[in-house]
């Protein structure tokens, strides 16, 4: 597509640090989120959105995205972004959003919000997932581009992986709830890995979201117009401090859909055993990351980059500023990953964290399963900038920057514009305080004094004006831009 959608949804571990605190991480989720609701960032649900989703469960922001506990945790869905910039921008103004009410309700202390994919004692998983609009011609059910966009997404982890101590055997059903699964320790025991995600991802397809994940997730759900777009739902990354990372990890994938969609891509890029082999890569010691390609031919997760890399530059560059970008930066992190960890420090995840550890662990002669490392790796994630590793880098401009504080900021209470979210944000501002009843989802909403609902089926239209004069008929319009 010449035009793009990104999103991302981000799930926070809670990490209580007083064992007597008066609340469990649930409660705390539960309260953090009331807390951001109650300043008027945003409306509450008044309706059931699921069977474990009822009223007050979560509900939209102002800025346009969303809150909301999703099986114990908090949840951030960004709004619709066309840009990286706005997509960087509004997935750290979630991030700050949770912070700040954490620290208003002054629990900062006593609490973190970590902004990772594991609990490394109890090996519980939780997600990062990316979204992408595509044409409803992407040949997305073609098996062999399913191969091909699977063969990307496990070596994409080089430098998009967020890297973890230890590791923990896969096994679909072992976070299924009163279902007994007998789960193995490692044969092979890991003392770091580049991939948070890769231990918990049993399937290369699946459908469902929860529990049997995939590489692929092949669930059609396109929150839009179905005739015309689908949404690609992927949650076999991990959520990365690194504005790079992000920014690295969307905007590769979103080359190698249009390799796809354009007819590009190559069935030589298939790998003989995704699962196997997403998994051996993030565990190799030695990163060297050889993989065995399904005609039998032996290569690196490096190379393969590098192949899917020269493919688009040759038919995507010069589209656009945006694309030239990526191209232009994927072959920087690429060029420099044979160079090592700190090479890559500021930039990519893993690696910053591999470094850091490293250090530490010289430093205190302690070994890689040692209780003090393994703190230290959960507070790289922290996102308290007062004691989060990660942040550190920022202050000493070690740090790559693609979004600024100040816009930050700006994007905790405003939407972005160029998306159906300007106008959804409108429509939350104009509701905020209001008694009006509503219902509202991502393609629309229905206000209690008119049965017809509003549709916003077109992610590509503000309907800004449209909402203005819909509220204005309604005698609902939003308060005056500062």
């Amino acid at each position: 597509m010449r035009k793009r959608i990104y999103g991302i949804e981000t799930e926070y571990g809670l990490l209580v640090k007083d064992s007597e605190f008066r609340y469990d991480p649930v409660e705390i989720a539960n309260r953090i989120k009331n807390h951001v609701f109650s300043k008027g960032l945003g409306v509450l649900d008044l309706h059931y959105r699921a069977n474990d989703e009822p009223p007050g469960n979560g509900g939209f922001l102002a800025n346009g995205g969303r809150l909301y506990l999703d099986m114990g945790h908090l949840e951030y869905a960004s709004p619709e972004c066309c840009n990286l910039v706005d997509l960087i921008t509004y997935n750290r103004a979630g991030d700050q959003l949770v912070q700040d009410a954490l620290e208003e309700l002054g629990w900062s202390d006593q609490v973190a919000i970590i902004k990772n994919n594991v609990d490394l004692e109890t090996n519980a998983t939780f997600g990062c997932h990316e979204n992408y609009l595509v044409g409803r011609a992407f040949p997305f059910d073609e098996r062999e581009n399913l191969k091909i966009l699977s063969a990307f997404l496990v070596t994409q982890q080089i430098f998009c992986g967020a890297g973890r101590i230890g590791g923990c055997n896969p096994h679909p059903f072992r976070d299924w709830d009163g279902v007994s699964v007998e789960v193995h320790e490692d044969d092979e025991p890991v003392d770091f890995q580049i991939s948070q995600r890769a231990d918990h991802i049993p399937n290369e397809f699946y459908r469902w979201v929860q529990y049997n994940r995939a590489i692929v997730n092949t669930r059609d759900e396109p929150l839009s117009d179905p005739s015309k777009y689908r949404r690609i739902h992927l949650l076999v990354g991990d959520s990365n401090m690194s504005e790079f990372a992000t920014a690295m990890k969307m905007g590769t994938t979103t080359l190698m859909l249009d390799l796809l969609e354009q007819g590009f891509a190559k069935k030589e890029w298939i790998l003989a055993e995704s699962v196997a082999t997403m998994r051996s890569i993030s565990r190799d010691p030695e990163f060297k990351w050889e993989i065995i390609l399904r005609d039998g031919n032996r290569s690196t997760a490096l190379e393969l980059q590098r192949e899917i890399l020269e493919c688009a530059k040759a038919h995507l560059g010069g589209s656009n500023p945006e694309t030239d970008w990526i191209l232009e930066n994927w072959e920087s992190v690429l060029n420099d990953i044979p160079k090592g960890p700190t090479a890559l420090i500021g930039r990519v995840d893993w690696a910053t964290k591999y470094w850091m550890l490293s250090e530490f662990k010289k430093e205190e002669n302690l070994d890689w399963h040692d209780a003090w490392l393994k703190s230290q790796d959960l507070e790289y994630h922290n996102l308290n900038q007062q004691s989060g590793l990660y942040w550190g880098l920022e202050e000493t401009g070690d740090a790559f920057r693609k979004t600024t504080d100040p816009a930050i900021e700006h994007s905790k209470t405003r939407p972005p514009r160029g998306t159906r979210a300007d106008g959804r944000g409108a429509l939350i501002k104009a509701l905020t305080g209001s008694h009006v009843g509503y219902l509202i989802d991502w393609i629309g909403f229905r206000l209690s004094k008119n049965e017809e609902p509003f549709l916003m089926l077109d992610p590509f239209i503000s309907y800004k004006s449209e909402i203005h004069d819909y509220l204005k008929s309604m005698e609902l319009l939003p308060q005056p831009e500062e």
